[in-house]
């Protein structure tokens, strides 16, 4: 009887063996050879590195594509896919832009402080403000209510950097950079005289602090897994960042309801232009107030923090650079025929259209500046289906997949061996004339269908700022032995500013 049950029990086994453990052998061994032929990129480190070299960010993910084109970061949610391939990134941002976008989890990120503006969404929000964006960007009317903008606040800021020469005394450029360009952006999007280059607005002053706080403590989520239970429990980082947003809130609302008033008051006057985005709008029947602050703000940021930050980085590199300082004014003098410049509103006039496209040379020393600082130094998409890139490497859905226009800068298979150094002259050709290059090898303003609407907006601003102010002033660091860093953040601040002392020009 026991023989016949241990029979029993190993025609059992034996039955067990063959029908579910070794299907679930030979199984294991078809996933792991299922496996072995899709390619990962190669792991390069975890987010915990990141919230460790964050204060440094950027060099830390320099290191990481200097050693890997394509690399993945671990996390406890997702894979986080950085690339600095060109023909990567013009799969993701181009061929194949559909599976690419915002995703719940950057909109997650953003949206306390973007709302639902064009940079933190994806689908038929995203297709109709870029509709309306791509209109505007593409009227004259604004073209021409922006230039003369841009020349008054050049003008302004020229008078301010002379009372500074004629003293001899130290300025942070960047914080008179951010005023001038909050003062313009607000002109441009509101129709409103801010005047923080006055000083006169303290609200103005509050609200700048603010949104760049705001712009920090948004990006410091991406390494910080417990922001959710933060922002529940209404402390640290997200009760700060709390606190700044409603700041930025209630004077952007402010804005936005005088705007509302001055359009619906029956003792308005007639002749009220409305040339300013915001009227705009208005006009055209859009009075959702949360709408329209989404929308403005996602402006602010695009209008005001990347052509300040652009500014300040060109000067930090013309001041290292003296020989591209001297080189740029003498264009702009010779462009404009004018000599001396003591009467600068008479100057920024001489800035038409034409006068700015033929600056070339200044044209490629802005360009040459974002090209190894960039306004977005990482940006960041999530993959909506199962993908492989074109060097092979396989994307999962729920992946983050990101380039980085910091990193691919200074990356020696892309730029060549003096990928590093600040050399003007790569973007000429032999006639001395600008030379673009593919859009998916310098992203400085994205790629794609999402291209920046306001390129050419940023360097007519750009350009019409550095054209007044070199044709008029030298300028030099105030400390040469300064280490000049950038603070971690959506755009590339120069931490702590830039200190500069300007003297006249002959």
């Amino acid at each position: 009887m026991e023989t016949q049950n241990s029979k029993l029990m190993y025609m059992a086994l034996t039955v067990i063996i063959i029908i579910i453990i070794i299907p679930a052998i030979l199984g294991y061994l078809g996933i792991m050879k299922w496996l072995r032929r899709k390619k990962y990129p190669p792991v390069a480190g975890t987010m915990f590195n990141q919230l460790l070299n964050f204060k440094k960010l950027h060099h830390y993910m320099t290191h990481l594509a200097a050693k890997y084109k394509t690399y993945r970061l671990l996390t406890p949610f997702r894979n986080e896919i950085y690339t600095s391939d060109p023909s990567n990134i013009e799969y993701f941002l181009k061929t194949n832009f559909s599976n690419y976008g915002k995703g719940d989890y950057n909109y997650a990120n953003l949206s306390d402080l973007l709302g639902d503006g064009i940079f933190a969404v994806d689908g038929e929000k995203w297709r109709h403000q870029r509709k309306v964006s791509s209109y505007e960007f593409s009227t004259r009317v604004l073209r021409d209510y922006s230039t003369m903008i841009f020349r008054d606040n050049a003008v302004k800021l020229a008078n301010v950097i002379a009372n500074a020469a004629n003293s001899d005394q130290i300025m942070d450029i960047q914080d008179l950079f951010m005023k001038s360009t909050l003062d313009s952006i607000f002109k441009v999007a509101f129709g409103v005289e801010l005047d923080s280059m006055c000083g006169s607005n303290e609200e103005g002053k509050q609200f700048s602090e603010a949104f760049d706080d705001s712009s920090a403590l948004s990006l410091y989520r991406y390494v910080d897994i417990l922001w959710p239970i933060k922002k529940f429990l209404n402390i640290g980082s997200e009760a700060k960042l709390k606190r700044n947003i409603k700041i930025v809130d209630d004077f952007v609302y402010k804005l936005i309801k005088n705007k509302v008033e001055a359009m619906k008051s029956p003792q308005k006057d007639s002749l009220l232009k409305k040339d300013d985005i915001l009227s705009r709008f208005l006009d055209v029947g859009n009075d959702d107030l949360k709408y329209l602050r989404d929308i403005i703000l996602n402006f602010v940021i695009a209008g005001k923090d990347t052509t300040a930050g652009t500014l300040s980085w060109f000067t930090y590199m013309i001041c290292k650079h003296q020989k591209v300082q001297d080189k740029v004014a003498e264009e702009v003098r010779k462009v404009t025929n004018m000599k001396g410049v003591r009467n600068y509103s008479e100057f920024a006039a001489c800035l038409t259209e034409e006068a700015l496209e033929r600056m070339q040379y200044l044209h490629a020393a802005l360009t040459e500046t974002l090209r190894l600082y960039p306004a977005v130094p990482v940006d960041s998409k999530i993959c909506f289906a199962d993908d492989t890139f074109p060097d092979g490497y396989c994307v999962n859905k729920g992946d983050m997949v990101a380039y980085q226009p910091y990193a691919m800068g200074r990356m020696k298979f892309i730029w060549g061996d003096d990928a590093k150094e600040f050399r003007p002259e790569r973007w000429l050709n032999q006639d001395g004339l600008f030379q673009a290059e593919s859009p998916f090898k310098f992203t400085a303003f994205q790629a794609g269908p999402r291209i920046c609407l306001g390129k050419e907006f940023a360097y007519r601003q750009m350009k019409i700022f550095s054209a007044v102010l070199l044709s008029s002033f030298i300028f030099k660091l105030s400390d040469e032995e300064s280490i000049v860093n950038y603070r971690t953040m959506i755009n590339l601040h120069i931490d702590g500013g830039l200190h500069i002392c300007a003297l006249h020009r002959d």
